[in-house]
């Protein structure tokens, strides 16, 4: 393996990018595995990411094998591993972050305009046949989407492995709410350590030098050289051009690709993958969706062989019977074990989806096959306990695959009401159906979010399974007065045996229990994991610290539309 440190990469501002190029020991030109962003191509996973490390080869003992691991860098692919397959594998340090001097400025449109260029930089290398890839985790799926839809030349597949799409609806604004828990953790924690400049950065142990950069930076000049999220994000609380220049423009995302998506990634990554698959123009798209956390299911052999599979289609012109793959894998969960059924399927949502309405009755606080005929209220405090209804123990086995909504009738007694909807299945026993998510080891069976005064929806976008609201217009509460709201709830997959109970929880406040004895080594574990939705300046107190009345039955009939699958014609019940 050839491995080419601190390659300068040019863009067309005259910045200069830096990379590491590890590559086959051949004169025969080979295709390309790219990555662009801001976690340092410098930092070892052993280093700057120790717990989970030390999970995935504790619980894994063996993956990746034939690898010695030893240059491994966090949610991208191992080299020891693609370069024997005959691929270049080139990790790029994103403008501002670790040895790539500027501006840092997460996923903006100069750093995508780097992406674009630092593409055709490699496809037109002479160990490069032109064909550029790209293969990597969460942000490194992200920034797949947004430098798709600037549709460069040498750009000829790629695998966003877990990436949120939108930049207001996945992750910096659920509902309408401000996701401040994650970015008030992760932008200090993984893209601050390694600003460009930064003097406490860690030592990159394969150049033998500083990770961040020669340049020393003073705090005052790190602040000068890069944006606040955090800030921009409170700055703009509506939907427009700020996050629209952030986000991916489907009807410009032709490459062929393979999204795939976690089932537990409630918060961050998942509606980017399913929304990817169903809205991106591209003609030969796959979905793949699989449970586990966030960095498992890229390293594991299954993950690893459909990867392989999918470039060598699309990169190498392997005639392996890519093309003829059904479009849609699913990895079909159930209650209280890791073991997994592999499912294809023709699409997504599924066609033989039988799109069921479970009604709330607010008398009983229980979810209902029949429409409730008279009209009845509960109410619970905004910042207090939640409401969950509960359903009788199902009949019959039951698969609940697919998106899901929920059509509330809701008063407030101030002018505004932050709602926070999760389903839950229970066992007979009381036990609570959950599941290791992306990141929290006690994830719930989905999530959806939705700030009442965003209730306005975009009639052409809007399905009944799939509720999208503009967020271009906030249109307050008159307190007492009863609205009808849709709350986009994110997809789901869970067969559920016979005699256990739905749940639906509606809250003023994030999902939340208390902690569990086994918390996650990195990040909160109380259901929720760090994207929680806690800024005082988004969800001042006197606003949203009222009383919510949830309307049921009669003329009031909230209900939750269910993914309900029928068996595969010819398989058995």
């Amino acid at each position: 393996m050839i491995i080419d440190r601190d390659v300068a990469v040019p863009v067309d501002d005259g910045t200069v990018l830096r990379a590491d190029v590890f590559r086959p020991d051949t004169t025969e030109p080979v295709p390309v595995i790219m990555t662009l962003g801001p976690y340092g191509k410098g930092v070892r996973y052993q280093d700057g990411y120790a717990p989970q490390w030390n999970w995935l080869v504790t619980t894994y003992p063996d993956v990746l094998p034939g690898s010695t691991r030893e240059y491994m860098a966090w949610e991208t692919v191992d080299p020891e591993t693609w370069v024997p397959w005959g691929y270049a594998v080139v990790r790029v340090d994103s403008r501002g972050a670790g040895r790539s001097p500027g501006r840092l400025d997460i996923l903006s449109p100069r750093e995508v305009r780097d992406y674009y260029d630092a593409i055709e930089w490699a496809g037109t290398q002479a160990w490069s046949n032109g064909k550029v890839g790209l293969n990597g985790i969460s942000y490194y799926a992200i920034n797949q989407w947004l430098v798709a839809s600037l549709q460069p030349p040498h750009l000829a597949a790629m695998i966003p492995w877990e990436g949120a799409a939108d930049f207001y609806r996945d992750w910096a604004r659920h509902g309408g709410i401000m996701s401040n828990g994650f970015l008030e953790t992760w932008f200090p924690r993984q893209v601050l350590s390694v600003q460009h400049g930064n003097p406490d950065g860690r030592t990159d142990p394969w150049l033998g030098e500083s990770a961040t950069g020669p340049a020393k930076l003073t705090d005052s000049e790190l602040v000068a050289t890069r944006s606040d999220p955090i800030a921009d994000v409170l700055a703009h609380p509506l939907d427009g051009p700020f996050y629209r220049d952030r986000s991916a423009d489907w009807s410009k995302v032709t490459v062929p690709f393979l999204s795939a998506a976690s089932w537990g990634g409630y918060g961050l990554h998942p509606r980017g993958n399913f929304e990817g698959f169903t809205q991106a123009a591209a003609p030969r798209k796959w979905l793949e969706a699989h449970p586990g956390r966030h960095e498992e299911w890229f390293y594991l052999e299954r993950g690893m062989a459909l990867q392989k599979r999918f470039l060598d289609h699309f990169l190498k012109g392997e005639d392996n019977g890519w093309d003829s793959e059904p479009p849609v894998l699913l990895h079909i969960r159930r209650p209280f074990t890791d073991e997994v059924e592999a499912r294809t399927e023709t699409e997504w949502p599924l066609d033989r989806t039988q799109w069921t309405p479970i009604h709330l009755s607010a008398g009983d606080t229980a979810l209902a096959w029949d429409r409730p005929t008279e009209s009845a209220t509960v109410t619970f405090g905004a910042l207090g306990e939640p409401v969950t209804f509960r359903s009788a123990p199902l009949p019959a086995e039951t698969e609940l695959t697919g998106p899901l909504a929920a059509t509330l009738f809701l008063s407030s007694s101030t002018v505004d009401a932050d709602l926070f909807v999760t389903l839950q299945a229970f066992a007979p026993d009381g036990r609570e159906v959950e599941f290791q998510g992306t990141i929290d080891p006690h994830t719930p069976l989905a999530q959806g979010w939705l700030r009442a005064s965003h209730r306005k929806l975009d009639p052409e976008r809007s399905l009944p399974h799939r509720p999208y609201h503009t967020h271009d217009d906030q249109q307050p509460l008159e307190p007492g007065q009863v609205y009808r709201v849709e709350v986009e709830i994110w997809p789901t997959c869970i067969v559920l045996p016979a005699g256990y109970r739905l749940g639906l929880q509606i809250s003023g406040h994030d999902f939340e229990r208390e902690p569990p004895d086994d918390p996650n080594e990195a990040w909160v574990s109380r259901g929720s994991g760090p994207w929680l939705h806690t800024h005082p300046e988004d969800r001042p107190s006197p606003v949203f610290s009222g009383r919510t009345t949830i309307h049921t039955g009669g003329d009031t009939a909230s209900l939750l539309l269910l993914p309900v699958i029928p068996p595969k014609e010819g398989d058995p019940a």
